[in-house]
């Protein structure tokens, strides 16, 4: 299977790279987002740091602290596939990670949180909630350590152009989404 999803990933890759994110007006997803999944002031999110041209989830960072809420960003530890998620807000310094993904600066002032709600990148998505990342298995990783502890919400957020029309092949290991939101609508995995 594992030659399988590489394949999609290459295909994936090269269908991302043909299109042209303002055809979709990525701002959309913002309005969409806080429809669907409706954040509380009191949740912490955490999301990410977009890569060459991943959707970028900022409008939606942007809306949350706004809002009030706690966001932060996520940090590669050595030695281990779970992210760690720092406190981030406007104007705090970031620094190159591993795969040149800006993130947090880490020092004896960073604070670590526990998140709420996770806004997950993503390759490909299929109508059932299954995800295609980049095969690292950080994110899913994660979310099935912060899932063995507490209750949590897991958004994809991209575009309607990477929708998978087939089904995904999904590993054991494989992390479902609660909802993929794009600029034209949310799709609610929560009952499947």
């Amino acid at each position: 299977m594992l030659e399988n999803k590489d394949v999609l990933r290459a295909e994936a890759l090269r269908h991302r790279v043909m299109m042209d994110p303002r055809e979709e007006d990525p701002d959309g997803a913002c309005d969409i987002f806080f429809e669907a999944v409706k954040p509380a002031a009191e949740q912490v999110v955490v999301t990410y740091w977009p890569k060459e041209k991943e959707f970028d989830p900022y409008a939606i960072l942007e809306q949350l602290l706004a809002n009030g809420n706690v966001c932060g960003l996520p940090v590669v530890q050595k030695d281990s596939r779970v992210l760690k998620f720092a406190r981030w807000a406007e104007g705090d310094a970031l620094e190159d990670g591993p795969y040149d993904i800006p993130q947090p600066v880490v020092n004896d002032e960073t604070q670590w949180l526990e998140p709420d709600i996770v806004i997950v990148p993503f390759l490909a998505f299929d109508r059932y909630g299954t995800r295609l990342g980049y095969g690292g298995g950080y994110y899913d990783a994660t979310l099935r350590e912060l899932r063995g502890s507490k209750a949590i919400t897991a958004v994809g957020v991209g575009f309607a152009g990477q929708v998978c029309l087939f089904k995904l092949p999904k590993e054991e290991h494989d992390e479902k989404l609660d909802f993929v939101i794009t600029p034209q609508q949310a799709h609610d995995f929560r009952e499947e």
